[in-house]
């Protein structure tokens, strides 16, 4: 189909009816999570029928959804029996450790934004510092950082086992939301102690997170506006995790030198975010997080390793490395204040 210039070597759309198309496989993977597919064949229904009573959905829509996930390689069909891929099987059985779901259904929020994706790029208000944050409530902050949770608390683990905490005593962790980096830090150092330094609302929620935890002896949540209230003193670790692409260069650029300014002499931090390749070419999801700004009128675009690192030296940090932290995802620049 559109094929065209045999004489020039073969072309045709299929790229970019795939790219135009792409809602078809998200809306798959939405709907396997929403009725259960993942849980049911991880506990045992393996077969088309097993699955279809399982689901309680008729044996030709069973066939349609496996056959879907089959191809989206979401599942793996071995003779007449359906197995999870090893990600799936690993973050989208519920009542697992790592169930990434919540976050992953959070995506349903957002579809309709993308369908008037050139009328909000037509739009020429001016930009809100703040974007989809401005105004939130305690609610709406709790409904978000209960999808996050899902995801973060698996990432603060990593950044643990990745940096070697032993002679951090005090982390600061800017726009921390419920307050993962901390929580995961603090089970695996017992003398670390935290501070999440966020809105106000979402401090709030924070507290509930670490208390369920048991560390609220351990860590508190600061509310604050990162990119113009003081920042608290004494902490000798400073983490900005996830939340890069919300803020303009400027923003970003002033924050890191806030942070160097509150750290103690001797410290270090790491900003963890979504970044694009110093070409700016991509990956992919960096450069859509940055365009997703848009819809929040935020100042927010997508930034590059190469940027990140020239706002740590702007700042005064020293020994500035780019580090891999999810590949295809996340990097992570670290710094250090020196004594």
């Amino acid at each position: 189909m559109g094929a065209e210039g045999e004489g020039r070597g073969r072309r045709d759309t299929v790229r970019l009816q795939d790219l135009s198309y792409a809602y078809r496989q998200s809306a798959t993977l939405i709907a396997a999570i929403e009725l259960g597919l993942f849980t049911r064949i991880s506990r045992g229904a393996h077969t088309l029928p097993e699955i279809a009573r399982s689901l309680d959905i008729t044996p030709t829509n069973a066939e349609r959804l496996l056959t879907a996930c089959a191809a989206l390689k979401l599942v793996e069909l071995e003779g007449e029996r359906y197995r999870n891929a090893p990600d799936v099987e690993r973050f989208l059985v519920q009542d697992q450790t790592g169930y990434a779901g919540p976050w992953l259904l959070k995506s349903r929020t957002g579809r309709e934004d993308w369908g008037h994706l050139a009328e909000r790029l037509r739009n020429q208000e001016p930009p809100q510092v703040l974007g989809l944050y401005e105004g939130m409530t305690v609610e709406q902050a709790r409904d978000l950082h209960e999808a996050t949770y899902s995801v973060g608390l698996g990432a603060g683990r990593r950044f643990a086992k990745q940096v070697d905490l032993s002679r951090r005593s005090l982390i600061l962790d800017l726009g921390g939301g419920s307050g993962c980096y901390c929580i995961a830090a603090a089970q695996r150092y017992p003398k670390i102690g935290g501070i999440v330094f966020d809105l106000p609302p979402v401090a709030e929620v924070a507290r509930e997170f670490i208390a369920q935890h048991g560390l609220s002896d351990r860590i508190r949540a600061v509310g604050g506006d990162f990119t113009k209230d003081e920042f608290p003193v004494g902490a000798d670790l400073a983490i900005m995790a996830s939340n890069l692409p919300d803020y303009s260069p400027e923003l970003i650029r002033k924050v890191v030198r806030k942070a160097f300014a509150a750290l103690a002499p001797g410290g270090e931090m790491h900003l963890i975010g979504e970044m694009l390749w110093p070409d700016r070419t991509g990956p992919v999801g960096p450069a859509l997080w940055g365009l997703a700004e848009v819809f929040g009128n935020s100042t927010g675009i997508a930034h590059s390793e190469a940027d990140v690192v020239e706002y740590f030296r702007s700042a005064g940090f020293a020994d500035v490395t780019v580090n891999e932290f999810i590949p295809g995802s996340l990097s992570r620049v670290t710094g250090y204040k020196k004594p």
